[in-house]
């Protein structure tokens, strides 16, 4: 098989797989019966991709696929998941520790970005001495367009 032919492969053995078991119809399995899975499928395979050609260029984008669809089908099928906002910027985070692992890039956006989302997902339950929080936490709610327009601009007069 070519290299240039790999990923495809990948995805339409994944797809493959997931439609021939939901012909099966197996009962342990009827959960994944979803689209959520056919999002696990793509980030699974361009993990895959990854690691086997070590072309690590779709790394990143494979942990945010495989994150954002275990994410969405554990709200789906499970009454404990979290269902938070802050879960998105957690999956980023990891999936720049992920690529950091192999391009040695993006160390810090992935601890700052999985450090701000824990915290946030727990700020429920903050100690009275971090109150503070609460203030910017709302502020950044209600102005967090704000913050994507200016990361943009940032990236947009980066020199490299």
């Amino acid at each position: 098989m070519k290299k240039q032919n790999a990923l495809p492969a990948y995805i339409l053995i994944g797809i493959g797989i997931f439609f021939l078991l939901r012909q099966l119809k197996l009962p342990i399995i009827t959960d994944f019966y979803s689209w959520q899975t056919i999002i696990i499928i793509i980030g699974l395979a361009l993990l895959i991709h990854s690691y086997t050609s070590k072309s690590y260029h779709n790394l990143f984008s494979g942990s945010v696929l495989l994150g954002i669809g275990i994410h969405l089908h554990g709200i789906q099928h499970y009454d404990f998941w979290i269902d938070h906002w802050a879960v998105y910027p957690l999956i980023i985070g990891i999936a720049f520790l992920v690529r950091r692992t192999k391009v040695k890039q993006g160390l810090f956006p992935g601890v700052i970005l999985t450090a701000v989302s824990i915290l946030l997902i727990f700020s429920v339950s903050l100690p009275p001495w971090l109150d503070w929080v609460y203030q910017v936490i709302d502020t950044l709610e209600q102005f967090w367009p704000v913050v994507l327009i200016v990361i943009g601009l940032y990236l947009l007069m980066k020199r490299k």
